[in-house]
């Protein structure tokens, strides 16, 4: 089995959620008289509040390099947020980054998905680094919602859901916002916030739902028992 680093802490709630369904999915496949070795670096959420870019990159190639002398053989950014040090890091390090939105864009590909509505923070929202990710390299439009509800989106995430908190009040908000994405022409929903699945169920809407963490856990496993 291959050796991989988790890059967590943002949240630690959902960075559990990763070690565990990375377990389980090797233990499928390989049976439960092993595990695979992890390496995780779990970092303070702060770093990820202040919005600083410039620190944020800076913050996340060191750990880069840091798994990856402790024999990473790839990464695993366990949240979407942080994937927009992709295009800074993952030049300068000598190992993959498992990039979430080819999780996403692989299973939108196969259930023949062009257009997805796109939940999560204001910065994984109204940023590039999923969208265009998604457009470039599988052809998939994203479209996310309405100007007017862009802050409280961003609010329960930040202020509920990273934190542990997942209300039915919260819950009653995103439902509303996936049936406007439906509305606005979404084949699927990415649930964008790697918490976000911890709230909502993949039944619970009657679009395909992409839950990211449990596709990025998926894609992890794979690679840790993949043969190349």
């Amino acid at each position: 089995m291959k050796k991989i680093g988790l890059i967590g802490g943002t949240s630690w709630h959902s960075t559990i959620v990763y070690y565990r369904l990375i377990n389980e999915l090797v233990g499928e496949r390989i049976g439960s008289q092993a595990n695979p070795e992890l390496l995780i670096y779990s970092l303070n959420i702060e770093l990820m509040r202040e919005q600083n870019k410039e620190k944020i990159n800076n913050k996340y190639l060191g750990i880069a390099r840091t798994l990856e002398t402790a024999g990473a053989e790839a990464l695993v950014i366990c949240a979407n947020t942080p994937h927009m040090v992709y295009d800074f890091v993952q030049p300068q390090i000598d190992i993959p980054i498992l990039h979430i939105a080819d999780a996403i864009g692989k299973e939108a590909h196969s259930s023949g998905l062009k257009t997805l509505g796109l939940l999560g923070n204001r910065p994984t929202m109204t940023g590039d680094f999923i969208s265009e990710y998604l457009k470039n390299n599988y052809g998939i439009r994203t479209i996310i919602p309405d100007a007017q509800f862009i802050d409280q989106n961003h609010h329960y995430v930040s202020a509920e859901l990273t934190q542990g908190i997942f209300s039915d009040k919260a819950k009653e908000f995103f439902m509303e916002q996936m049936e406007l994405l439906k509305q606005k022409g979404a084949e699927g929903i990415i649930l964008g916030c790697t918490e976000l699945p911890m709230l909502i169920e993949t039944s619970d809407f009657d679009l395909p739902m992409m839950a990211t963490t449990q596709l990025h856990a998926q894609m992890a496993a794979d690679f840790i028992l993949s043969d190349n």
